[in-house]
């Protein structure tokens, strides 16, 4: 290692500041500056990382020059010999610079101004070395960017919160998590191959709206200066995506971000991304088809041949999805059938369970709340829970067996909801009225209830098919297949209150 690197590296808040640090970067970028072009606009490249290890044996038998360019992580070496791993996308290769080919000159600027955190392209012949790396012995060089801040040692080892503040960090230091989001990219490729091959059609629909529904959520609002109107951020994709069913496209699908100015926990995030599906024709036991299908497809093809570990559960895709209804379940936890009970006695056996009951909140908020502290915490393996009480769900239809409930599965796995699913409302007169004690809660003081959207219920009454329709959350699921247990591990920026 280089004595400017050692002294670097050797420093302590107490012997040398993050600001003197900068100092010395400073200084070796005005001399470097005088002997090559720190900025450069572009590199040639003829082997990546990996490129280079899968064709190691023809490259080395050819003795030929591969050009490879990444950012410097370490320097080591004597007087006259320096080896330097240096990273790409893929991982590391180490570059071994010598005196005697490379000329004092240029020797000098890799010993002593180039820093660990520097970005250079080195070009030259592979070999193993005595301690069986593969390396490039380095016969000529060229500077890429300088590094003016040094990168922080032992940076993997920092908290959650500040790699998500600090996600260029966390990818520069940690290859895991650089695999990880890599990994999400791929599932969602994946998503839209299997939707392309059930001939779903993928549309995009407006991110900002002059009214917002499709779920019980708080929305973002702001304000247009051009046409001087409040709009909202979306919460959901589904007015718009029905509307499209209503025109004639038959099966449509989006990957699209909602905005929901909620809290912030270990499954929720304000910003997320979300994928809603429609089909005409269908009801929601095609849609749990659908469903159950898509999940075992990305078990077999990012697990282990369909089996998923998350955390100390293990979950075996290749068996049959368990399926339970809603109220089944809730009345074994509170031990009574919960269906015909009122708002004032749910609110004393919330009390008798320990559940919060805030201001406001109806009927159907507290069965819900019920459901999140009995029931989903104990829903591990993949479970379908059905058949949801008619306040729970305005949007859904309703059930054609049993009177007070609708059509309407929610998927969870890992104890945390990942799909929501219905036989679409399509009756515009019952749509109304849905939307009609929307808009009582919302005068009640429910600020998660939806508006009446009058321009949807002209649309609706264009004549709607029947429709299935199904929402999955692609954070969550890339949780799940990754096996991590925070939202922000899967998502590459997060929203953070600002540093003190």
């Amino acid at each position: 290692m280089a004595k400017n690197e050692k002294n670097e590296a050797a420093v302590t808040p107490e012997a040398e500041s993050p600001h003197r640090l900068v100092e010395m970067r400073l200084a070796k970028m005005e001399e470097l500056g005088e002997a090559v072009e720190l900025y450069p606009y572009r590199y040639d490249r003829t082997h990546n990382s990996a490129e280079a290890r899968a064709g190691e044996a023809g490259l080395v038998a050819a003795e030929t020059v591969v050009r490879y360019p990444g950012r410097i992580m370490a320097k080591r070496g004597t007087g006259k010999t320096m080896f330097v791993p240096i990273q790409d996308e893929w991982g590391t290769l180490q570059a071994y610079f010598r005196k005697d080919e490379l000329g004092a000159e240029r020797f000098h600027l890799v010993q002593k101004l180039i820093d660990i955190g520097d970005w250079i392209g080195v070009e030259g012949t592979l070999f193993r070395t005595r301690t069986d790396e593969l390396t490039i012995k380095v016969s000529d060089f060229t500077f890429l960017a300088k590094a003016i801040q040094p990168l922080p040692e032992k940076f993997h080892e920092m908290s959650l919160e500040n790699k998500s503040r600090r996600r260029h960090l966390d990818l520069a230091m940690n290859l895991a998590s650089r695999e990880r989001f890599k990994r999400r990219s791929a599932i969602i490729s994946d998503i839209r191959a299997f939707f392309a091959e059930e001939e779903f059609l993928e549309v995009e629909t407006p991110v900002l709206q002059p009214l917002y529904g499709g779920a019980t959520a708080r929305p973002f609002t702001t304000h247009h200066n051009a046409l001087d109107m409040t709009l909202y951020l979306r919460i959901a994709d589904e007015l718009y995506l029905k509307r499209l069913i209503v025109g004639g496209l038959e099966r449509v699908y989006e990957i699209a971000k909602d905005f929901r100015n909620e809290g912030m926990d270990r499954t929720h995030n304000p910003e997320f991304t979300m994928l809603e599906c429609y089909a005409a024709y269908w009801d929601y036991h095609d849609m749990m088809d659908l469903t159950e299908n898509m999940l075992r497809r990305l078990a077999v093809r990012f697990g282990d041949e369909g089996k998923l570990t998350y955390g100390e559960h293990e979950m075996d895709f290749n068996q049959p999805f368990r399926r339970v209804r809603f109220m089944d379940a809730l009345a074994g936890k509170v031990g009574q059938d919960l269906m015909q009970t009122d708002t004032a006695a749910l609110k004393e056996l919330a009390r008798k369970h320990h559940i919060e009951v805030k201001p406001g909140m109806g009927r159907d908020k507290i069965l819900d709340e019920f459901f999140s502290v009995l029931v989903e915490p104990e829903l591990i393996q993949h479970t379908f829970v059905m058949d949801h009480p008619k306040e729970l769900s305005p949007l859904a239809k309703a059930h054609r067996k049993t009177e007070g409930l609708v059509e309407r599965f929610e998927l969870f796995v890992a104890g945390f909801e990942v799909a929501n699913s219905f036989s679409e409302l399509n009756d515009p007169r019952e749509q109304r009225r849905r939307f009609v004690a929307q808009k009582a809660l919302m005068d009640a003081g429910d600020d998660e209830a939806q508006p009446i959207d009058e321009d949807f219920l002209a649309a609706m009454e264009q004549g709607m098919p029947p429709t299935g329709g199904m929402g999955l959350g692609i954070d969550r699921l890339v949780m799940l297949l990754v096996d991590t247990a925070n939202i922000r591990d899967v998502l590459l920026f997060t929203h953070m209150r600002p540093e003190q």
